[in-house]
């Protein structure tokens, strides 16, 4: 063992930090069916207003006002895409289905319900207004309105927008691209006999879920050995195409820990360790920038790629990951809210504090009448996957000597409602 020669950094300043420092990638124009979860790049200004016409909101007949109390010779018929050829003269009516243009010389549609009708003709009843039962041109968008802004999160709504208003293609950030790694030579794949002192290599697993969640795209490299050129080679070949690396394991302060030097050696190391509970060994560092090499590396100065490197431990990797990794693949792909939601939630526990460490805790929630009751999900051990596995949120207990007693309301991190 050594000791470690990273100052301990608080953990809210070494998350503001690490988003300060994640680039945004670029963008590029995708087909509306592959924008699905995307972040748009640009703001989206209408060219031309929805609806471009008047249409009728209901089943009908499309009339003067004037004409109330009266009845009326039906000319002709206004369908959706078939629209009424002409214009309405005084003492006639059309009659129009929903979604059908109002005809020229119409200035109100009234329902088929408040008409009586009689072979070609219709009487309709003796109070008409102007305007009524039809939507008029720009009621949904102006032309020039900006109908959605660069960093929405595009889904059914708004991809829908963008085809009503004639977009083919949506401008977005592209998905970054991860490079992901577990260390230890006691790790052993998944499924395969374990022997003594070794454990299966579960962190790989649980970090693929979440990176794929976040929207990443994963090239998993599998279990790098704990040997320091070898991981060198395996790193600085993966790096060639991706734009971030994830580790897991390997960056505590024992001798077999390989992933800071390594992460010196290839770039600058910013944050090796934090004030969090589970997570103290969490290390953010820049990649291709101010790295003075011996042997260049293959991919030069273009552009900065980032590496986190996360504890070994299960549910410290998740936290850490969540608390920082996360939030950075979001502002990577250009989303305006890169965290999680926050909720006030009530504990129904005693959550007791660590005196140096602001600590996570796991809960599950339930609802009472309108509050949300946190519940913890019992030992926080950083091995314990338990206490992550069914829970919905995360609790910060500040670091200090004084707790947070049951009932107090507190925020919460929001992973998943029940």
């Amino acid at each position: 063992m050594r000791a470690s020669t990273y100052p301990l950094i608080d953990a809210g300043e070494a998350a503001a930090f690490v988003l300060e420092h994640t680039p945004v990638l670029s963008v590029e124009r995708l087909a509306l069916a592959e924008c699905a979860g995307r972040a748009l790049a640009e703001d989206l200004v209408a060219d031309a207003p929805l609806p471009a016409f008047p249409s009728s909101a209901v089943d009908g007949f499309a009339v003067r006002a004037a004409d109330a109390g009266r009845t009326l010779r039906v000319v002709g018929e206004s369908a959706a895409g078939r629209p009424f050829d002409g214009a309405i003269p005084p003492g006639a009516a059309a009659r129009i289905l929903t979604g059908g243009a109002l005809p020229d010389g119409a200035d109100c549609v009234v329902m088929v319900e408040d008409v009586q009708l009689a072979e070609d003709q219709v009487t309709v009843p003796p109070s008409l207004r102007p305007g009524a039962n039809y939507h008029k041109v720009g009621d949904d968008v102006r032309a020039g309105d900006r109908i959605l802004t660069a960093g929405t999160q595009l889904g059914a709504a708004e991809i829908g927008i963008a085809a009503a208003t004639g977009l083919a293609q949506l401008p977005v950030r592209r998905r970054p691209r991860v490079a992901l790694m577990s260390t230890g030579d006691e790790l052993v794949e998944v499924g395969k006999r374990l022997g003594r002192g070794q454990i299966p290599d579960s962190n790989r697993w649980a970090l693929l879920a979440a990176l794929r969640e976040a929207g990443a795209e994963v090239h998993v490299l599998g279990i790098a050995p704990d040997e320091p050129e070898p991981l060198r080679r395996l790193v600085v070949d993966a790096l060639e195409d991706a734009d971030a690396l994830v580790t897991s394991g390997g960056v505590s302060v024992g001798t077999h820990d390989l992933v800071k030097p390594l992460l010196e050696s290839l770039g600058t190391v910013h944050i090796g360790r934090v004030k969090l509970k589970p997570g103290k060994p969490f290390t953010f560092a820049t990649i291709g920038i101010h790295a003075p090499l011996p042997d260049p590396l293959p991919w030069g100065e273009r552009e900065r790629k980032v590496a986190f490197g996360l504890p070994g431990f299960p549910v410290s990797s998740l936290v850490t990951f969540e608390v920082f990794v996360r939030p950075a693949l979001r502002k990577m792909q250009g989303f305006a809210q890169v965290q999680r939601p926050t909720l006030p939630v009530r504990l129904a526990y005693e959550a007791k504090p660590t005196a140096d460490r602001t600590e996570y805790q796991r809960v599950t929630l339930r609802r009472e009448g309108r509050e949300l009751v946190a519940e913890t999900t019992g030992s926080q051990s950083s091995s314990r996957l338990m206490s992550l596995a069914g829970a919905h949120a995360l609790v910060r207990v500040p670091a200090g000597e004084q707790g947070l007693k049951a009932g107090s309301i507190v925020e919460a991190m929001i992973l998943g409602l029940p």
